[in-house]
């Protein structure tokens, strides 16, 4: 009991800014470079398959629109695969590792891109992507496991957002960018050049001053390192003398934990409207609005500008709760989960309601859907390390591995819904079905989530040769 009050007066003290903030500042460009490497593709193809239009002085190829749908999707073809083997694999190897290789190898086929347009046609850039895919599945998984060392459990909502907010950013940046870049006198090829490029330079830094962890790093202080350690063993039952990287793997209790369960429906709800949104809008816009947002990179740019700026509005208030202790972790993260669905459903069903003469108003309901989105960060999106700081890169695997497949059907159905694109009845019941997923979902995650540590976060070691009975017997 003793101990467990140093440790919390300890966690209280403010240390301000120290080593883990900065290690969490270079995930959020590692983040930042995978969103741009993922995203550089649906905007330099335009460019790629209409140079005349764009900038003539650069190769134009002759792609129809069913190849370049599959070379949109190739990508996400190898990221499904490589989820749950990244999980386990950065709790091996350390999480520096992984997400070290696998957004260099990433950013350098970005720049063999345009090389490989030229020598082997769609047929091998589409290669190029199911491999690009497979280097940047390790991303979620590593920055998990490194998050559940570096972040103590009062930071961690706050250290993950800040994280995890390099998605809409490096979204944002190709977005905004990538148009202006196809147009100067460098070109569409410049696109992956600079992308990748910039994911180089991110893979020289982070292998000099990354770490996976505390233990790894020369540079944190003394008392940095003991705030981190106090913090995280005030959370975690005691008792287990094992390696982190030597525990075995709870499979069948990860399967049968309800609050692990609804962890992997809230994921994939979540991405089931949120790449709804992502492919289907611009679409939306153009046949019933007759506003073509693709065509302004500002507008195409601009919820993804809202959920970044929002994510830290949310992180902010957050913070006060906690530092307040006004609410629990698990109504925390309840709350801003449900701030992250709910409301969005809402403005879903309305979007389905807005009338053609209306483009603005669908504008701003687009932008605050997916600018609320942002609350998710706080609600499942870090829930993995309050369950299980152990398996917390393997738990993210799951989730995202399930919820990547949800995100490659949900474009499917829309397709088979939506036989007439100026039907307003058919999107509207597209609509209704990202809004009733998000109903569902959060309801479930509500009603069974939780946010404590979970029992087998410390499954029980192997009884050794020279054991007494007494010491098994207590297990």
């Amino acid at each position: 009991m003793v101990t467990t009050v140093k440790n919390r007066r300890f966690e209280d003290e403010d240390s301000g800014l120290g080593v883990r903030h900065f290690q969490v500042l270079l995930l959020f460009f590692a983040l930042t470079v995978a969103y741009g490497c993922r995203v550089n593709l649906s905007v330099a193809v335009v460019a790629m398959t209409d140079a005349a239009s764009v900038n003539p002085d650069f190769p134009e190829y002759n792609w129809s629109e069913k190849t370049k749908s599959l070379l949109l999707s190739s990508f996400f073809w190898g990221y499904v695969i490589t989820q749950v083997p990244a999980g386990q694999l950065a709790r091996k190897y350390g999480g520096k590792v992984m997400i070290l290789s696998g957004l260099a190898i990433c950013s350098i086929l970005n720049i063999l891109t345009p090389i490989c347009a030229k020598i082997g046609g769609w047929q091998l850039v589409c290669a190029l992507r199911v491999v690009e895919g497979l280097c940047q599945g390790v991303v979620f998984p590593s920055t998990h496991t490194i998050l559940s060392q570096w972040a103590p459990p009062k930071e961690r909502a706050t250290l993950g957002t800040c994280a995890y907010s390099g998605n809409q950013f490096g979204t944002i940046l190709m977005l905004a960018t990538s148009g202006v870049i196809a147009a100067s006198p460098i070109g569409w090829p410049s696109i992956f050049y600079i992308s990748g490029g910039i994911g180089c330079v991110w893979s020289v830094v982070y292998f000099f001053f990354g770490a996976g962890s505390p233990q790894e790093c020369k540079s944190i202080s003394a008392e940095e390192k003991k705030l981190i350690e106090m913090s995280q063993a005030d959370e975690v039952s005691g008792g287990q003398e094992q390696p982190k990287e030597q525990l075995p793997t709870p499979w069948l209790s990860f399967f049968t934990s309800p609050a692990f369960l609804v962890l992997i429906v809230s994921h994939s709800v979540h991405n089931w409207g949120f790449w709804t949104l992502l492919t289907e809008i611009p679409s939306y816009m153009k046949n019933i609005l007759g506003k073509d947002i693709k065509s302004n990179a500002l507008l195409s740019s601009l919820p993804y500008v809202c959920m970044f700026a929002m994510s830290f509005v949310f992180s902010s208030i957050s913070a006060q709760l906690n530092n307040r202790n006004c609410i629990s972790r698990s109504t925390s993260r309840k709350l801003f989960n449900s701030i992250g669905l709910w409301i969005p459903m809402v403005t879903l069903v309305g979007l389905g309601y807005v009338n053609p003469d209306q483009s603005e108003l669908a504008v701003v309901l687009l932008c605050f859907t997916v600018g609320m989105n942002g609350a998710t960060y706080l609600g499942f999106n870090t829930n993995h390390i309050d369950l299980s700081p152990n398996f917390a890169g393997i738990l993210m695997g799951i989730t995202n591995g399930v919820a990547n497949i949800m995100s490659i059907i949900a474009p499917l159905i829309v397709g088979f819904i939506v036989t007439n694109e100026h039907d307003p009845e058919q999107w509207r019941i597209v609509f209704f079905i990202a809004a009733g997923f998000y109903l569902v979902g959060n309801t479930l995650y509500v009603i069974f989530g939780k946010a404590n540590v979970q029992p087998w976060n410390d499954p029980p070691a192997k009884p050794r040769r020279n054991s007494t009975p007494q010491v098994e017997s207590q297990h």
